[in-house]
């Protein structure tokens, strides 16, 4: 198997099946369909997540009982088959030619062990989807040419054997920082590159419900704390659906 593409999944009956959908859209569109596999990891969900993604043809159903999104993650890259694992989120809405570019990637740069980009908030207000690019262009660019390397944990494919090496994710994190805390992480291993071309479409709920200064400050300043400290500063969090 080529790749494999790991969608952790904790009561997203909801956003699903349109991330399914893109993504086996975009696996039709490569020349080796048959060399990528999606996964779904129930994370303890309560509602219909496992249902909704066994129903889907070609996605295979992975149980993790323990809640906890780094807990998933580690649960998707044991049960994964391919030599390159891709991360997506369940709100994530795959765009044309993702795929395509992942693996011109790694093929071209035989160095490189992740691989990485931003995300486009699809249902966000104009000016916040402007606010958000500058954010990338002024903030995290500057930050990743400093640090050489940044993972948006959505929107992200890792070297097996780089994940491996590292004894793959911290599941001590709860959430916040776990996107730095493996980028820095896999920049011992290998180079990490973070392309503005490579966006993945992705929900605002996030962004709506804790309001854009208070998410933005608590990213920037766990990614601060993993660069800094080796670890985040946020332990708690809110699932939001």
């Amino acid at each position: 198997m080529r790749l494999s593409i790991v969608v952790p999944a904790y009561n997203e009956q909801d956003y699903l099946p349109a991330c399914l959908e893109q993504i086996l859209a975009e696996i039709q569109r490569c020349p080796c369909p048959d060399e990528i596999e999606v996964l779904v990891v129930d994370n303890a969900s309560i509602d219909a997540t496992a249902e909704v993604a066994g129903r889907v043809p070609g996605v295979r159903v992975v149980r993790e009982p323990i809640k906890g999104l780094t807990r998933a993650r580690q649960t998707g890259l044991e049960a994964a088959a391919g030599a390159l694992i891709g991360y997506v989120d369940a709100d994530t809405r795959m765009p044309p030619g993702w795929i395509a570019r992942v693996l011109r990637t790694f093929e071209r740069y035989p160095g490189v062990v992740c691989v990485s980009g931003p995300y486009i908030y699809y249902d966000a207000a104009r000016w916040q989807r402007m606010m958000v690019r500058l954010y990338w262009v002024l903030l995290a660019s500057p930050a990743y040419w400093m640090t050489r390397y940044m993972v948006v944990g959505g929107n992200f494919a890792a070297r097996r054997s780089a994940l491996e090496q590292i004894g793959g994710f911290d599941t001590a994190i709860a959430f916040y920082g776990e996107d730095t805390n493996i980028a820095r992480r896999l920049h011992a291993a290998g180079k990490v590159k973070f392309l503005l071309r490579l966006p993945m479409r992705t929900s605002s709920r996030r962004l709506q419900e804790e309001g854009m200064a208070v998410m933005a400050g608590k990213y920037v300043a766990n990614f601060l704390s993993e660069v800094v400290l080796k670890r985040p500063v946020t332990q708690a969090y809110r699932d939001i659906r």
